[in-house]
């Protein structure tokens, strides 16, 4: 039970989670009423080299920081809305959804180049089934490769090989050109034997000139990010990853690293994707939550998206994309269900009334599984359960 003046918010430990509460504990603090940050670990965080839906049931990072304010240990907790299962139970409510960052995904490579422009057979790291599905779909040459942790370790495993060999590059030019310092000989003349030998001489020294910094300055120059990055070994090198925009800007990163946006079209981003939910328990917490925190814009559209995927059943075991937009009086949803390599696609946009959204959507998200989403569904979710099971 929360004091009139005191609310203690349950986040996940990552830099990400953290910022994301820190937008909570800001809105919800005032002079009267101060507002701590807890952080509890949780089962996702713990299996660092595991898939998402390799963890077992949905909920994953999620039902840790539930269980601190249903033992009424904590106020409330913060979570990112698409990790949140649609399943929950009965006391626990989503008091807030604060207002959405955007919701699409970004392709990030070295050289900040669109999916088109990857080069055949582009290795590409995500750690999400809808993602690849979604990439194989667009490009079915693509090699996707599983990839977990927080956004910069996931940046910097993909920075890493281009700015080590750019540094070698470096120091390898500095080299050429203290031997050629060392070896400066007499000036030959210009119809003599050796004047191929000189012109092959300018040639490297072209090439050193082509660095106006030395491998430290260059290296000084660099964002933390990349300098991370320099320091760490990577298994498999990698041409692109797939990220939450809101990720990336939420982490501040977003100017460091070259970004992409994916057609949301093709690339329709997961449910509640870009938004943070505030769960609690206790009347007077959740009345300050709405008060202070909830915006009723994006509570409206997420509830689209959590509904029709509540109605289809996927969870995170299938590759699904959902996304509403208000426009007007209706709200514009668009549904992409594919199957895991993603060579069949069930998709669909309709136009919902906002006075009876989530009725609305429940009848379209009912249509869909009639048009073929639930056997696709079906079959991921058999899939998955094998390779679980393996």
């Amino acid at each position: 039970m929360s004091s009139a003046t005191t609310v203690s918010l349950a986040t996940r430990g990552s830099d990400l989670a953290r910022k994301q509460a820190a937008t909570v504990q800001s809105k919800l603090a005032s002079r009267r009423r101060e507002v701590t940050l807890t952080e509890v670990d949780t089962r996702g965080d713990q299996i660092h080299d595991e898939l998402i839906h390799r963890l077992g049931k949905t909920g994953a990072f999620v039902r840790a920081l539930d269980q601190k304010v249903l033992d009424g240990d904590l106020d409330a907790a913060v979570h990112s809305l698409k990790d949140m299962p649609t399943e929950m139970p009965d006391e626990l409510v989503v008091a807030a959804v604060p207002e959405r960052a955007p919701s699409g995904d970004v392709l990030v490579t070295p050289g900040g180049i669109g999916i088109d422009e990857l080069p055949e057979c582009a290795v590409v790291g995500t750690s999400s089934l809808r993602r690849k599905a979604q990439l194989l779909a667009a490009r079915p040459d693509l090699e996707v490769v599983a990839l977990r942790g927080n956004v910069d370790t996931r940046l910097e495993k993909l920075l890493a090989p281009s700015l080590q060999r750019e540094h070698q590059r470096r120091l390898e030019a500095v080299g050429k050109l203290d031997e050629m310092v060392g070896d400066v000989a007499p000036a030959a003349d210009a119809d003599s034997d050796d004047a191929d030998a000189d012109a092959g001489d300018t040639d490297d020294a072209a090439d050193s000139k082509d660095y106006d910094r030395s491998p430290e300055e260059w290296f000084n120059s660099l964002s933390d990010l990349e300098r991370d990055a320099m320091g760490r070994n990577v298994d498999t090198e990698m041409d692109a990853i797939v990220l939450a925009e809101a990720g990336i800007r939420r982490s501040g990163l977003f100017e460091t690293v070259p970004t992409h946006r994916l057609p949301r079209t093709e690339f329709v981003p997961a449910p509640g994707q870009g938004a943070i939910a505030v769960t609690a328990v206790d009347d007077d917490v959740i009345e300050q939550l709405r008060d202070k925190v909830d915006h009723p814009r994006t509570r409206i559209e997420t509830t689209v998206e959590r509904t029709i995927l509540a109605e289809l059943g996927g969870g995170c075991i299938a590759p699904i994309g959902i996304s509403a937009v208000i426009q007007g009086e209706y709200v514009h949803a668009r549904v992409q269900v594919l199957n895991q390599d993603g060579t069949e696609t069930i998709e669909a946009t309709r136009d919902l009334p906002v006075t009876d959204h989530a009725a609305a959507a429940a009848e379209f998200a009912a249509d869909l599984r009639e048009q073929g989403a639930a056997e696709l569904i079906d079959a991921a979710r058999k899939a998955a359960e094998e390779d679980i099971d393996d």
